[in-house]
């Protein structure tokens, strides 16, 4: 009897220690592991709410951490079990060179990558968007391509300006080198006045990305899983053998 009193409270302090670590990795992502089948070679990362940077936004805001999904890339970048990476977007934008860093860093991965635009992939969630191998977009999604904004306090100096415009520049020049539209008509877009009410830029739905060539095709998860599994195949041809 006493052995079993002891395992039954074994059990109940590990299945309390498994709810409390459950507990604080979503008190600290905003998720929890995601269920996958044992022998996934796919792993799924979602960039949802306002891309979070250098400043803490309120509590009550959606957001993604960027200090959280840097470490998470260099684990998938490093894992021989992960053969490829699926990128769920449905952002508002955020901090630039908080984005610009998570393009980057998909951009120079060696694994297989692609993107769904679920929802919005606004402001500098389009550069992630297009950061990735391929790129899709539902057909109800939506990216509203617009310039830079700064917040706080703005100093009414030339070198202002200078500092937008350098910024600005960079986030063209990652568009235009990882999709199919050209300079020129980002720029058009970015800058168009009378498509946004209280703004200037312009808000493209589904298939209007793919035809300006930022995305490269709609599409949602069936297509991006196809896609994928594509690239896996041609990056390990052995594969493909084995499964003939």
């Amino acid at each position: 009897m006493d052995t079993d009193d002891n395992n039954e409270n074994q059990g109940e302090e590990e299945n309390q220690q498994n709810a409390s670590s459950l507990v604080e990795k979503i008190q600290q992502l905003g998720q929890a592991n995601v269920p996958q089948a044992p022998d996934s070679n796919i792993h799924v990362l979602s960039i949802i709410g306002q891309v979070e940077g250098h400043l803490q936004l309120p509590p009550q805001n959606k957001t993604t951490k960027y200090e959280h999904l840097l470490p998470q890339l260099i684990a998938v970048e490093q894992n021989p079990k992960i053969e490829g990476l699926i990128i769920l977007l449905n952002t508002v934008g955020g901090d630039v060179e908080a984005g610009l860093a998570l393009a980057e860093m998909i951009a120079s991965m060696s694994k297989p990558t692609t993107s769904i635009v679920l929802g919005g992939g606004h402001s500098i969630g389009a550069p992630i968007a297009v950061a990735t191998d391929y790129s899709f977009i539902v057909p109800t999604a939506t990216m509203t391509i617009h310039p830079v904004r700064l917040t706080g306090m703005v100093i009414g100096v030339p070198q202002t300006f200078e500092y937008l415009d350098k910024m600005q520049e960079r986030v063209i020049q990652f568009i235009v080198d990882h999709s199919n539209i050209d300079s020129e008509k980002l720029k058009e877009l970015m800058f168009a006045k009378g498509n946004l009410t209280r703004d200037i830029g312009t808000n493209v739905v589904g298939k209007e990305a793919v035809d300006f060539g930022i995305i490269d095709e709609v599409g949602g998860v069936k297509e991006a899983i196809q896609n994928l599994n594509q690239m896996i195949q041609q990056t390990h041809p052995e594969k493909e053998g084995d499964a003939s």
